[in-house]
């Protein structure tokens, strides 16, 4: 888990515990091609039993500059507050205009650059992510999940917890019990598992269906015993 300096015992910023959440471990199966991709991702990259499968990319202070593409193109920003327009791809569509596109960023960060590089500007060394390895939520929002969200074509709203619950109405929807999704889920209570069931628009046909296969299941019964 990720935690502040003053909640973590050393003063660090992640603590994994000995013992899981509620005391139980948790335990499902995974489809076999994704084991697949899995196991040749672990061995392509040298992970062995008690590493992160997934860890914090290395960090490189050198990290060269986006360059500037030829603004000719590029268009011009949006009005600012006083009605004002800016080239795309410029430190004043960056500070005046208030552009964050990803040309007047790229701009805006090779002024920044050539300054330090100059020793203007108070240089200073990158900003670098305090971590052992462990990947920070912030990070995984910023470089994994808005970008994977975006070409998904999802709502800003939409959040990883969601997909927990998208997973969990797939599974009852599909015809999953409740036990197997409540273990898969990892929770305490059914009655957790079963606030899943309203997000289902067709769990009364569902219902009224194997009720109505039951009731022919026993004419039939009646039938070949008489």
């Amino acid at each position: 888990m990720e935690l502040t300096a003053k909640s973590h015992p050393t003063g660090g910023r992640f603590l994994v515990k000995e013992y899981p959440k509620d005391r139980k471990f948790r335990r499902f199966k995974l489809s076999r091609p994704l084991i697949t991709k899995v196991l040749a991702f672990a061995l392509a990259h040298g992970i062995r039993n008690d590493d992160l499968l997934f860890s914090f990319p290395e960090q490189d202070d050198g990290a060269p500059v986006p360059g500037v593409p030829d603004d000719a193109d590029l268009g011009l920003t949006a009005p600012n507050d006083q009605g004002r327009r800016y080239k795309h791809g410029t430190t004043t569509a960056y500070t005046n205009g208030r552009c964050r596109c990803e040309y007047c960023r790229a701009a805006f960060a090779h002024y920044r650059a050539v300054r330090r590089a100059e020793g203007k500007d108070k240089p200073r060394r990158r900003r670098k992510v305090t971590t052992d390895g462990h990947i920070p939520a912030d990070w995984f929002r910023k470089s994994i999940w808005h970008p994977a969200r975006e070409k998904a074509g999802l709502p800003k709203s939409v959040t990883p917890h969601q997909l927990r619950h998208a997973h969990a109405s797939w599974l009852l929807a599909g015809g999953a019990s409740l036990t197997v999704v409540r273990d898969r889920l990892g929770h305490a209570s059914i009655t957790t598992t079963e606030r899943y069931l309203h997000t289902l628009p067709e769990a009364d046909d569902s219902a009224l269906e194997a009720l109505d296969n039951v009731r022919h299941r026993g004419c039939q019964t009646r039938a070949l015993t008489s």
